[in-house]
């Protein structure tokens, strides 16, 4: 039967899931880009850095571990080829994601907890419960 039945098809749904991983990767970059300039009072921004922006930076380092380390990933950059002799930037793209995906399962824990939190904290600030403090 394989992987083309029931249950083990279901595995497979990761697959075609992978543009939306990487497309999210950007929303949360751009959030945490966004979280290092503050409003001065004066109509314009200026560069700071606060828990939020740590937070929010190590969500999407954390995310971006496991989602670069998938082996749909690997597939996508090595697959295809037998040999990565002469394709200098493709090896590399590929042994980089072959490094992330050997700590595939560190990568899915943290980011699984560490989203959970960055999600507490954004709500319990949005909340007016924590402050998001200021470090310059």
């Amino acid at each position: 039967m394989g992987e083309r039945h029931f249950p083990l098809i279901l595995q497979n749904a990761h697959r075609y899931t992978l543009p939306f991983a990487l497309l999210l990767l950007v929303f949360l970059s751009h959030d945490a880009w966004k979280s290092l300039w503050f409003e001065t009072g004066f109509g314009s921004e200026e560069l700071g850095l606060s828990l939020g922006t740590i937070v929010l930076t190590a969500n999407v380092v954390l995310l971006g571990g496991y989602t670069f380390g998938c082996h749909s990933l690997r597939h996508l950059i090595g697959g295809g080829i037998d040999k990565l002799a002469g394709r200098p930037v493709q090896r590399a793209a590929y042994e980089c994601v072959s490094w992330c995906n050997g700590r595939h399962m560190i990568w899915a824990w943290c980011s699984l907890i560490w989203v959970a939190f960055a999600d507490i904290y954004v709500r319990l600030c949005a909340m007016g419960t924590w402050v998001d403090w200021r470090i310059f």
